[in-house]
Formats: structure tokens, sequence, C-alpha cells
């Protein structure tokens, strides 16, 4: 764990900044050029930083933030799993292992763990916040899984987090990749209270004052008095359109439904649809049915780690971080080009269990080591 309190850590640009703040731990991601983009390091560093405070009495909570005014946490590093995929090295399945524990361990976590979702909130940074127990939106929060334009799935338990809801906000979410603001957040059941970033440091600074013995209750209450109603958001407006278009098992009765609604909204999305790999579409629909039957975050993330295999043997992720982050042509080409081409063997590739699985115990039925 990377600290700024212990000089053997305080090299030129230290991606993970933990030390205590009064009552609270504190963790700080640092990479704010690249977004706070997740490395198997900031991981290892936050897991380790969780060690130190569960087993400290006098820390009452945990607050997660990001460097830099741009926001959270991007998501994982894609480039290097992009290098390391093509290389063949073992990198990519030992980020992704450390990065789901991380997940279903701060879903379990004793403490509280306060998540300030300021600015850009994507993939891993989504991952390191809704398992929180306060999870605080501003009006620079801009949300998103949009992990179907690069080839890939939504991950780190998407499959629970997007399917836990009394309506097809999740799938929407989930297929489009559409970025969402702090309202829209908050009815999907993803974060807990809207405060203006402007007020942040104040309530930080309130929250490192509590007693060591703080009580949870105490912690809400407090970020409560900070909180206000968010600006007006999106998707309310257009929930039952969205329950109606996308209450669907299969991927082509998706767009058929937004293709005969003829609405202005269904032609926006099927136009954004269109430019989505038509194979992560089927695969991310198949991930997130299976995960509305699911009983638990970590039956869900052992599928979605098990998923991952097929990811790094796929064409169109390496075509879709091509377009998106080496040559930001923003025109991938996807193979198949169509929903029609995609074959049944193509998408059970991702069906199939780990050759090492993510959790020792049985869940579900499954064998896990």
């Amino acid at each position: 764990m990377r600290s700024i309190s212990d000089p053997v850590s305080l090299s030129p640009e230290p991606q993970t900044l933990v030390d205590r703040d009064g009552a609270l731990g504190r963790i700080r991601l640092n990479r704010p050029k690249a977004l706070n983009s997740l490395t198997l390091q900031m991981v290892r560093d936050v897991d380790a930083a969780l060690d130190q405070f569960e087993h400290n009495p006098t820390v009452a909570a945990v607050l997660v933030t990001g460097e830099g005014e741009r926001g959270l946490c991007a998501g994982g590093d894609i480039r290097v799993i992009y290098d390391g995929g093509r290389a063949g090295s073992d990198m990519p399945e030992t980020f992704w292992r450390a990065e789901y524990h991380l997940n279903a361990r701060i879903g379990r976590y004793l403490k509280p763990y306060i998540a300030f979702m300021d600015g850009i909130v994507m993939g891993g940074g989504v991952g390191i916040s809704v398992y929180g127990s306060q999870r605080i939106v501003t009006e620079r929060t801009r949300f998103a899984m949009p992990e179907t334009g690069i080839g890939f799935f939504p991950d780190v338990g998407a499959s629970w987090f997007l399917t836990r809801q009394n309506s097809e906000l999740g799938t929407y979410v989930a297929l489009t990749g559409e970025p969402l603001g702090a309202a829209d957040v908050i009815l999907i059941g993803l974060a807990d209270s809207f405060v203006p970033s402007g007020r942040l440091p104040a309530l930080s600074e309130a929250l490192a004052g509590l007693p060591a013995g703080a009580t949870g209750k105490q912690i809400s209450a407090l970020v409560q008095g900070f909180s206000q109603a968010p600006p007006a958001g999106t998707l309310e407006a257009h929930q039952q359109a969205i329950d109606r278009l996308f209450g669907f098992a299969t991927i082509e009765a998706i767009f058929e439904a937004l293709r005969r609604d003829e609405s202005p909204f269904a032609e926006k999305i099927l136009a954004v649809l269109a430019a989505k790999s038509p194979l992560s579409l089927k695969v991310t629909l198949g991930l997130l049915r299976l995960g509305r039957q699911t009983a638990s975050l970590e039956s869900c993330l052992e599928r979605e780690f098990a998923a991952t295999a097929a990811v790094l043997r796929s064409q169109d992720f390496y075509e879709g971080v091509r377009a998106a982050v080496i040559d930001k042509d923003r025109n991938p080409q996807w193979r198949p080009a169509s929903l029609g081409g995609v074959t049944e063997a193509q998408v059970a590739a991702y069906f199939q269990p780990a050759a090492r699985p993510l959790f020792a115990e049985t869940i579900e039925g499954g064998p896990r080591t």
C-alpha cells in the first residue's frame, strides 16, 4: 500500500494516496492525467488500505475519492489490458482477478465505505463506488458503463447491480453505455445522496471530525445534512418507454421494438445501439438475464470473470480499443458486423466456466477454487 505518511512510498507520482484524517481512512486515486484509471498496483493498494483501516479501532469509516478535477475513476487501464492480451501475458487475468475480488470485498466491508462519485465514474470506477454504504454524486457526475462500445461487456459485477431494479433501466444502461447524471444514478439505485461538488471538502472535514466509534447511522445522518435534491435527470421521463422497449430476452427483439416505436427517443437509442459491437450486445444481455436470476454478487462476478477469457480471444475487443483509445478514429469494424452474423457458438464461448475460478466457496452449485 502506498501512503503519504510512509517515506518509502513517496515516489514522484504515487498512484494511490492513503492516509488518516481524524476518524476517516482516506484512499485517494492519484492518476489524474489518466482520469484515475485503475492499475493492478492501485487495486492492490486499495485492498491493503482496507485491511489496515478495517482493523484500526480509531477509524470510523473509509472515504474514497479521485485526485484532480475530472473524476473519481474512468475505469481500468484498458490500454494495459489490450497490450497484455495481445502479448498473451497473464496480466489481464491477474488484474481482473484482483479487481473483482476487491469489488466483492467492498460489498461486504464491515465499516462504512463512502465514495465521492464526483466527475467521471465509469467501468472500474463504478466497481469501487457502487458497493459502498454511502455513494455521493454531484452536479459533475458522469456515470457510464460504456463497454459494449469497445467489444467488451459491463463487468465489475454489473450483471448484479444493474439487475436489482424492478425495471429495465439497468438493461438500458448496460447496452447503450449512455452517460448518466446524478439524478439518474440515484433513480437506478446506484447512488444515495446528491451533494454539490463545492460542499465535498466541508463534508469530508465533518466526517473526519466524527468520533472513532461513530455508527453507520450517525454517518448517514451527517451526509444527509449536506445533501440536496439533485438537478433533474433524463431517465425518469423515459422510464415507461425503456421498460416497454428493453424488456425482451433477445437483442433482436429489442431492436425490433425500437424500430416499431418510431418515437424520437427510440430512434436515437436505435442509432446508439447500432454503433455497438453486435457480439458484445448479445453477450451483455445474456449476462444481465442470468444475473437477474442470480442470488449473490459473487456468483455474478464469477460468471463475468469466466467471460473475460473469451474477451481476450475476441477480435472485437482489440478493434474496439484500437478505435477508441489507440487510433481514436471512433470507427470500429466489428466482426461480425451485424446481429444476424453472430453465431450461437460465438456467444456460448463467453459462458464457459473459468479454468481457475475466482472464489473458493461453492455458490449456487458451481465449484469454485
